[in-house]
């Protein structure tokens, strides 16, 4: 076997032991999760996470999804919280204690400090008769058969099982808090992941003198006329109160020529898409992408509460502000 050959066997036998180990916590699963929801949820202050050596890394992801899903949470390090940090953590939070062992020195000398501060305890460990998980107001289990180091020494299914629960804590407290998508949007506000959530279709449709629209006597001729001069594609179409009533595209334009019309005679309103997608000002951008994908077509007419065109999108302008 070749060289190559045995990094893949490796890598491989080494993901299937942590898929196991995930898997295996689904039946790991009791009371002690919903108590520790339940914790975490009424807290009325912060979600503090703690932990040593590679527990601790662990910790700080836990703390940053919890952060970024609705629920307010710092990590603070088990050695500094003995010399000063513990001064961080108040009565009104909950706390979060990973060892694998439930016997770390650093983490276990806070205990007594936890319980005369009368801060509620969830412990995460591999070890469910150990001193962390005893002193904890709920465990939750993340004994793993073993791990997928060789030797049994370096942290890996156990690392990965500890970071599997911290996510299913952060996704079942995200959903009981009705967290949304704009909701997330404020906690990520850079980046591509920012723009997608926090544009909203008035940031980006064309509006007043940009927006193609014409009446339905219009004829097709004229109609063609306007979307050459607004270069969106499409335009809306209105009744006498000014109501959307329906749209004209270039699909359209492509179906309407095999009928061989006259291009200056016929009315728009007896080729145009009556059941026009449309969406709001107020909606997000990614919500418009999806409703383009979803109904395969490259533009939308927004309208008010009264049915009335106030702007127009299409999927050049998601693209160009990074959402797409």
């Amino acid at each position: 076997m070749s060289q190559i050959d045995t990094f893949i066997q490796s890598a491989r036998r080494t993901l299937q032991i942590e898929a196991e180990s995930v898997a295996a916590l689904q039946q790991q699963l009791d009371q002690n999760f919903s108590r520790a929801c339940e914790l975490a949820l009424n807290c009325r202050g912060r979600v503090i996470v703690t932990g040593m050596g590679k527990s601790g890394h662990i910790g700080k992801k836990i703390a940053a999804t919890l952060a970024s899903t609705g629920t307010p949470s710092f990590y603070v390090h088990p050695g500094e919280a003995s010399h000063g940090d513990m001064g961080m953590i108040t009565s009104d939070d909950v706390v979060v204690a990973l060892s694998n062992s439930g016997s770390t020195a650093e983490v276990v000398t806070l205990l007594p400090l936890l319980k005369r501060l009368g801060s509620p305890l969830i412990s995460i460990t591999g070890k469910p008769d150990s001193t962390l998980s005893q002193a904890a107001d709920a465990n939750l289990d993340v004994s793993v058969k073993t791990e997928a180091c060789p030797l049994g020494l370096a942290p890996t299914s156990s690392t990965t099982a500890a970071l599997a629960i911290g996510d299913a804590l952060a996704i079942a407290l995200l959903e009981a808090r009705g967290f949304s998508a704009e909701d997330f949007a404020f906690s990520h506000p850079g980046g591509a992941l920012g723009r997608k959530l926090l544009l909203k279709v008035k940031d980006l449709m064309h509006s007043g003198d940009r927006l193609p629209v014409v009446d339905q006597q219009t004829s097709l001729s004229d109609t063609l006329l306007e979307i050459s001069r607004q270069g969106l594609g499409m335009s809306a179409v209105i009744d006498e109160q000014k109501r959307l009533v329906g749209v004209f595209t270039d699909g359209d334009l492509r179906r309407t020529l095999d009928l061989q019309l006259d291009l200056k005679q016929t009315p728009i309103s007896q080729v145009m898409t009556r059941q026009a997608q449309t969406t709001t000002p107020e909606s997000l951008a990614a919500e418009a992408l999806h409703l383009m994908e979803e109904k395969k077509i490259n533009g939308l007419i927004v309208i008010d509460d009264n049915q009335h065109p106030v702007g127009a999108l299409n999927m050049h302008d998601l693209l160009r502000a990074g959402v797409l």
